[in-house]
């Protein structure tokens, strides 16, 4: 079962990877310690129970997130298959260990005081920034991604409404250990940053514009499209609802600037077209970013 990809030691990927997850698991560590940690803050996951663990019984995050990552990860295997790599290890590891020594040599109190949404605001990034390293290196981040997966082996439920839901009961875990109702507010703002960064981190952030663009002057759009913004495209055969009449329908891909050029244009040659425009996160292929160059990065 060739779940586990596997890169040469000592090659520029494996360097690259190993570099990635070290610095995403120090980014991340560092957001927790300076913004989340200080303020109470329990943003689901391993770090979250051991967030809650901390202020009732003392004890390091770190560490307690260690005793949950590594039977998780175990079970885990045992369970799920080999799916769980040295890489991810090394990643639950290595932000362990960041998270204790910057607390050891920096404190707990938080880097911005008496702020707490500022720092759920800037604790969200860091923490999206850091995991979307560690992913961006085909590691994963374990803990409740983990539970997430085994549940979903048995219910067959989506994973990803299951770690929804494993999160979501941590979170209340921090409500009712804390009974603060701010705590799982500020939770769940530091949840759909974190959430929002990763996805930059992995996808990129895109300007550009898909169109779809329905109109009898096709053959003019497709001159403005091909001979003036030196783009290509592609013609979709459809037939309206009500006519059952054939219709051509453009789709291309432009930026912001092209995109404001070729409403326009359409506008001047034909008012009554119809056009659909869609933000893309991403665009891969001839003219934009490459396939290879994406998965290599």
């Amino acid at each position: 079962m060739a779940f586990i990809q596997k890169d040469k030691l000592f090659s520029w990927s494996w360097i690259k990877n190993y570099s990635l997850i070290l610095l995403g698991a120090f980014i991340m560590a560092s957001g927790y310690v300076l913004f989340i940690t200080p303020y109470k803050i329990v943003p689901g996951g391993v770090y979250g129970i051991s967030i809650v663990l901390h202020w009732v019984f003392g004890t390091p995050v770190g560490l307690t997130a260690l005793f949950f990552d590594i039977p998780l990860t175990l079970i885990g295997i045992k369970v799920l298959g080999p799916r769980f790599g040295i890489k991810t290890a090394v990643g639950f590891f290595s932000t362990a260990i960041f998270m204790d020594t910057i607390t050891y040599f920096y404190g707990s109190e938080p880097l911005v005081q008496n702020d707490a949404l500022l720092s759920s605001i800037f604790g969200g990034l860091f923490i999206g920034l850091g995991l979307g390293l560690i992913f961006k290196s085909k590691a994963t981040s374990g803990g409740t991604d983990i539970v997430a997966m085994m549940i979903s082996k048995y219910t067959k439920l989506p994973v990803g409404q299951l770690l929804i839901v494993v999160d979501s009961v941590i979170v209340i875990i921090g409500l009712l250990v804390f009974k603060d109702w701010k705590i799982p507010l500020y939770s769940l703002i530091v949840i759909f940053i974190t959430g929002k960064v990763v996805d930059i981190i992995l996808e990129g952030m895109s300007y550009d514009k898909v169109l779809f663009i329905i109109s009898e002057k096709h053959q003019e759009i497709r001159d403005k499209i091909v001979g003036d913004l030196n783009r290509g495209g592609t013609f979709l055969k459809g037939e309206g609802m009500f006519t059952g009449a054939e219709k051509s329908i453009a789709f291309v891909v432009v930026n912001r600037r092209e995109m404001t050029m070729m409403q326009d244009f359409i506008n001047h040659i034909d008012p009554k077209a119809f056009i659909t425009v869609l933000n893309s996160n991403e665009i891969l292929g001839n003219g934009f970013r490459s396939l290879k160059d994406k998965v290599e990065s």
